[in-house]
């Protein structure tokens, strides 16, 4: 079997492997901490490899502090406390561990910590203001596959009172180092494995069809849905198979390094979805994923033909599409948002804050509210014959 461990730099530098969390104090030694704070959440934060992480790094001299308050789908509170506990460790390095909530609050306490500018002023779709300071570096380990935030430059946090996720963006939130040792995803959860494994399809998928000219994206985004392809159903049965496990960490970075490229209205829909109903990113991605498809075909079909061929899927189009529905039924994923707690009278609000969406203009298919409200409707009716129309 091909060895299992690699030393990428490419976005940033990534120590893929199992057993590579031993590299983490040398790695945080090399980037000349000497106060870390350890951000993460208050499930991880009861794992058994949390506090070896944490004695590893005070035996190389780092005084460690932790901050383990973050929320699933973090909110500008959990950021706000975070840097609160950054200030009093005069902290030097933040070290983010966890799945994509606990990784997105890292990176946004770092950015909070270098400016005084209001948070909500480096959204996305925003001229980001300068900082005040240099921000201090990051170090993310993932404990599931999915967002593959430990690569991105973003970070997506909610705003309880306005009801949004909001992504925030600044190049200096690119972790300086990555570590993907599989062997920390081993206690996940059957369900969790399976909806951030859609997480990071949709991200494949979805950067892929973007109607834009990028064609390293394209090759990186073909390969990280044929790794989940044979990964993904074997790590969400078989908890602890190593090759699955490690191919579904590579494809979830896999993901986020090709979505630079964009997304589109499965992320749209998923992320008013995931603010008003507290649903699962992934599970609602996963969800959402064929009715999207179907709408968007007129304009995707070559392109997924294309997939197909590469993923080896027979059939074309309708071929990948049963592909994803039977997907969705091996992972126990189901088949109407009606699950997810949608309900009719939701739908024109979902609707139009689908469409202001950051992510909407890379839709391939133009989507204004009536075509959001469309898809909402079949996928709350399970239908989605119609939506190609």
């Amino acid at each position: 079997m091909t060895s299992l461990n690699g030393t990428w730099r490419f976005p940033t530098e990534v120590l893929a492997g199992p057993g590579r969390i031993a590299d983490l104090p040398g790695r945080a030694r090399d980037l000349g901490a000497r106060r870390a704070l350890l951000v993460s959440d208050p499930q991880v934060a009861q794992l058994p490899f949390f506090a070896p992480i944490a004695a590893a790094l005070a035996a190389q001299g780092i005084a460690v502090a932790r901050f383990t308050g973050t929320h699933p789908d973090p909110l500008r509170t959990d950021v706000e406390a975070g840097v609160a506990a950054f200030t009093a460790h005069q902290a030097d390095l933040i070290i983010a561990i966890g799945g994509g909530s606990a990784l997105d609050c890292g990176k946004t306490i770092a950015l909070a910590a270098a400016t005084s500018q209001p948070l909500w002023d480096f959204e996305i779709t925003r001229t980001a203001p300068a900082l005040d300071r240099a921000m201090v570096p990051i170090i993310a380990i993932p404990t599931t596959a999915g967002t593959g935030s430990e690569v991105g430059r973003a970070s997506v946090i909610t705003d309880p009172a306005a009801c949004r996720k909001i992504i925030l963006l600044h190049p200096s939130m690119l972790p300086r180092v990555v570590v993907l040792d599989p062997e920390l995803t081993f206690g996940l959860p059957a369900n969790l494995t399976a909806w951030t494994g859609m997480d990071a399809l949709a991200h494949n998928l979805e950067a892929y069809c973007v109607d834009a000219y990028h064609p390293m994206a394209d090759g990186i985004a073909i390969e990280g849905m044929r790794l989940i392809r044979s990964a993904l159903p074997i790590a969400a049965s078989t908890g602890t198979d190593l090759p699955a496990r490690s191919a579904m960490l590579a494809a979830a970075a896999m993901g986020a390094t090709a979505f630079q490229k964009g997304l589109g209205a499965i992320h749209s829909l998923s992320h008013p979805i995931g603010a008003h109903c507290h649903a699962h990113h992934g599970l609602t991605n996963a969800v959402l994923m064929p009715y999207v498809l179907a709408y968007n075909r007129a304009r995707i079909e070559p392109k997924i033909d294309h997939a197909a061929r590469c993923l080896g899927i027979t059939g074309g189009f309708d071929g990948f599409l049963d592909w994803v529905i039977d997907l969705r039924h091996t992972l126990h994923i189901p088949p109407t948002i009606a699950s997810l707690g949608v309900t009719a009278p939701m739908l024109d609000l979902l609707a139009a804050e689908a469409f202001h969406d950051p992510n909407t203009p890379d839709n391939p298919r133009p989507a204004d509210t009536p075509a959001m409200r469309r898809i909402l409707a079949a996928a709350l009716a399970g239908d989605p014959s119609g939506l190609a129309d």
